[in-house]
């Protein structure tokens, strides 16, 4: 490719190329301070690339490749490719990552021990974990909870924060010293901007945490927490999991003590402040 990065978050290292320089450079930008792979070794190969030749100038269209594709994923317009580049990191994971358990969770980590939001896609978690992550709480990933099938550790994954639509604004006005990517509107869900993790988040990302709380947001609703069962939990979290059948004895396995070593509730909640002052509660009660 014309135009290569790479970075390591958390345990993995990825290469990305590019026929084009600009989402090379925002990833460049948004990702100083992250360290290189490992001895220079990636463990996932990502391609942003023109399916004609042409179309690197003429209405530029970014198609997504690497060690695992979706063939019949869409192009987007060179103007999102940043946000390419993401979701191709993201499906190496969702396709190729065997060595954890993958939970579509965000988690944040206080005195060693780890708090898992997961749910649909609009819940707020990842709102959530942007603005715990400034309330003492160590930001360990947004998109995916790494968990380890040997100790039950959680590995932290802290990829930028992918904020969508109304959670936009409520963070750049909770965090106005934060660092952000640009503002790419009327892609496939609405308006996104990448949030930065903060320094500390990218200086502990090789300490592992126990996992210690699991909470189901789910956002528009009056406040409500409720226990959610194993039996439940357990299903909810397969449905969570990119990788779970893949892994067959070992992600049943780790998912198993994972349902069975902590507590899991379902919180309702109308707003942000809510939603903080429930997290605390529960976190408290254990």
């Amino acid at each position: 490719m014309r135009h290569v990065f790479t970075v390591r978050i958390g345990p993995v290292g990825f290469r990305v190329g590019s026929d084009w320089r600009a989402p090379i450079r925002q990833l460049e930008t948004l990702y100083a301070g992250y360290p290189k792979p490992d001895d220079g070794v990636p463990d996932f190969t990502v391609r942003l690339f023109a399916a004609r030749p042409w179309r690197r100038v003429i209405r530029p269209a970014v198609m997504l490749g690497g060690d695992f594709v979706l063939p019949d994923a869409a192009p987007l317009p060179l103007a999102q490719g940043l946000l390419a580049a993401e979701m191709a990191m993201n499906l190496q994971m969702a396709l190729g990552q065997r060595r954890y358990l993958l939970l579509h969770a965000s988690a944040v980590e206080r005195d060693g021990r780890v708090l898992l939001m997961t749910g649909e896609s609009g819940s707020g978690k990842s709102t959530l974990a942007a603005l715990l992550s400034q309330a003492g709480w160590r930001f360990m990933g947004d998109e995916f909870a790494l968990i380890d099938p040997v100790t039950g550790a959680v590995h932290a994954f802290p990829r930028l924060v992918s904020l969508k639509n109304a959670a936009i604004p409520a963070v750049e006005a909770a965090l106005p010293g934060a660092r952000f990517g640009p503002l790419l509107e009327g892609t496939p869900k609405g308006a996104i901007r990448h949030l930065v993790p903060d320094a500390r988040a990218v200086a502990a990302m090789d300490t592992p945490g126990t996992p210690a709380l699991l909470l189901f947001p789910r956002y528009g609703f009056a406040p409500d927490v409720r226990p959610v069962a194993p039996g439940e939990v357990f299903v909810r979290l397969t449905q969570a999991s990119t990788n779970y059948v893949a892994m067959g004895e070992r992600g049943f396995d780790a998912l198993t003590r994972l349902v069975r070593s902590i507590p899991a509730q379902a919180i309702d909640y109308p707003d942000t402040a809510t939603a903080l002052a429930q997290v605390e509660a529960a976190w408290r009660a254990q």
